[in-house]
């Protein structure tokens, strides 16, 4: 089922790793062709365009487009109570996490009177997009909202789907996750429409399916989606922020012969149900480990639900063992691919983790595995995909901060280094940049 990728006895460059390690085939820049028009109608029409959309591409028009209290209200009072203590517990941790991670401003003292601080400001209004493909994610809506709110974002919208099997309305476990956070603005679209309602707003509809008032556009839109949704983030990039082009979910395994062979096969096909290409990669120094994870994957891929988009994933391109010659190597190679998820299962798990400098995310030890990042261990799952983590972070508080410098001088502090500011923009040659410091520091 997973194909074999043997690098032992080899020297190999990081970018000769990158070139054959196994990856997903996604290509973004072709989608971009598709959404760019349905970007263009959405700004010129709004609302009327959004639903649209959705009747074209989802098969359903929603009751009307902004889901109402009352619609998330039944959702939240249907909520099997034990899915809902869990999400409470989800929130919590996730909440406590993120929190806590609220980076603090500083302040610093460069002279007498010359003093540069920095403070973090929020965004004032965000765009959460929710996917409602081959899955429903009410932990995305936990990870999105919970992340903003404690970076102290006011405004809140979310955007999810509508669904064919609740009459057009949003998954009701979604609406309930957003009614239990307090997110009561919830539209019904998906795709790249929904990116488009967030990104550039709409304006007030008489329509009965619309929202009838208008809809501000977001600062920030973050979240995961398919490959339409990912073009339609990179074309509003620089309209709004974003969070990340996500492709598709990916899990790498640095195992040598302490791994249990069992953990590391559901691990790695817990990923694999996801989605046709998701990624699914082993990294061992133990052939006999690999066989061995082969052989239960075979058994326990028979036995899952979604065993056609499974057999798919770990059969696929994007999912293999790699062999390695030692630790080392297995380390090079987790580095070169930069997984949105690495499990590490050796001796001496935690040395190796602080080994590993590019990752999403890193689960130490057999007892940490990627579905408990996935909704209850406090962290988030939104990660950086497709090896961009070698560059880029994981959703949290800073997704919705912006840095501010604070510059505070008195008049002594400027004209003790006036002279210097005008050296160095006359050897810009920016006289007037000089001539603004002279004007304060020089009497005429």
């Amino acid at each position: 089922m997973l194909s074999t990728i043997d690098l032992r006895g080899r020297a190999l460059t990081s970018r000769e790793l990158r070139d054959i390690l196994p990856r997903a085939a996604v290509d973004v820049a072709a989608a971009v062709a598709t959404v760019a028009p349905i970007l263009a109608d959405v700004r010129a029409r709004g609302a009327a365009a959004v639903l649209e959309y959705g009747e074209r591409f989802d098969g359903v028009v929603p009751p009307s487009l902004r889901v109402t209290d009352a619609a998330l209200a039944d959702a939240l009072e249907g909520l099997d109570p034990t899915v809902r203590e869990a999400l409470n517990e989800a929130i919590a941790r996730v909440r406590a996490f993120h929190e806590a991670t609220v980076p603090p401003g500083v302040s610093v003292e460069l002279a007498p009177g010359a003093t540069v601080s920095q403070r973090w400001i929020p965004v004032e209004r965000v765009g959460l997009y929710v996917p409602g493909g081959l899955a429903v994610y009410p932990s995305s809506v936990v990870m999105n909202v919970v992340a903003a709110q404690s970076a102290g974002v006011s405004s809140i919208a979310i955007a999810s789907p509508p669904q064919g099997a609740f009459a057009g309305q949003v998954h009701p476990t979604i609406l309930a996750a957003c009614a239990m956070l307090g997110v009561t603005e919830v539209y019904a679209a998906g795709g790249a429409q929904a990116i488009a309602l967030l990104a550039y707003g709409a304006a007030a509809s008489t329509s009965a399916a619309s929202t009838g008032a208008a809809i501000d556009p977001v600062d920030v839109i973050t979240g995961p989606g398919n490959v339409y949704v990912a073009a339609a983030k990179r074309l509003v990039n620089g309209t709004v922020g974003i969070d990340a082009e996500a492709g598709p979910t990916e899990i790498a395994v640095i195992a040598d012969s302490t791994g249990t062979a069992e953990y590391i096969a559901a691990d790695l096909l817990s990923q694999a149900e996801h989605d046709p290409m998701a990624g699914s990669v082993l990294i061992t120094d133990s052939a006999d480990l690999a066989d061995a994870v082969e052989t239960i994957l075979l058994r326990r891929v028979d036995e899952t639900r979604h065993l056609a988009r499974a057999k798919e994933a770990l059969g696929g391109r994007q999912s293999a063992i790699v062999l390695t010659s030692g630790i080392d190597q297995s380390i090079e190679v987790a580095n070169a691919y930069a997984a949105e998820h690495l499990e590490i299962h050796t001796a001496n798990a935690a040395d190796v983790a602080a080994r590993i400098t590019n990752a999403g995310a890193i689960f130490v030890g057999e007892h940490s595995p990627v579905p408990l990042g996935d909704y209850l261990a406090g962290s988030n799952h939104v990660l950086p995909t497709g090896g961009t983590a070698r560059f880029a972070s994981g959703l949290g508080v800073t997704s919705f901060l912006r840095a501010v410098s604070v510059i505070d001088y008195s008049e002594a502090a400027l004209a003790a280094v006036g002279d210097k500011v005008i050296a160095l923009a006359n050897a810009e040659d920016l006289p007037a940049h000089g001539e603004a410091i002279r004007a304060r520091t020089v009497p005429r």
